[in-house]
């Protein structure tokens, strides 16, 4: 290899470190609640939002497989509720249905694996449900 041949590929390596595409983690996700107020009862629609951090964009198409609601900010963990995941209505935005069967402070906890990324994304989100 002559003496150019490495100078020209010496000054090409900082050029290709910096194509490479940065290396997303799960702790760049987190879900957020389009409402955090939302009226108590039956039959309720809780919608939240996978946001890419780095971003800001909504991340569609993950795997929600755990997902919970109870009471625990009011210090009545044991009051949890049924709660079932609702198509979809935009890319980004999950929906679920639950039954808020009195006002007060009401915690989300949710289960998920994005596409592309190892790891699960565990969010606890505190929303409050309104007489």
């Amino acid at each position: 290899m002559t003496f150019n041949t490495l100078r020209a590929l010496v000054a090409a390596l900082p050029l290709a470190a910096v194509s490479l595409p940065a290396l997303a983690d799960i702790k760049d996700y987190e879900f957020r609640l389009v409402q955090s107020e939302l009226k108590h009862g039956n039959g309720v629609v809780i919608a939240v939002q996978l946001i890419d951090k780095r971003s800001g964009k909504p991340v569609p198409d993950a795997v929600i497989f755990a997902q919970r609601i109870d009471m625990a900010p009011d210090g009545m963990e044991m009051m949890a509720s049924p709660i079932e995941a609702m198509p979809s209505t935009e890319p980004g935005t999950y929906r679920f249905k639950t039954n808020l069967v009195m006002a007060g402070g009401w915690r989300l906890s949710l289960g998920a694996k994005v596409q592309g990324e190892t790891g699960t994304l565990e969010n606890k989100l505190i929303l409050k449900a309104l007489p």
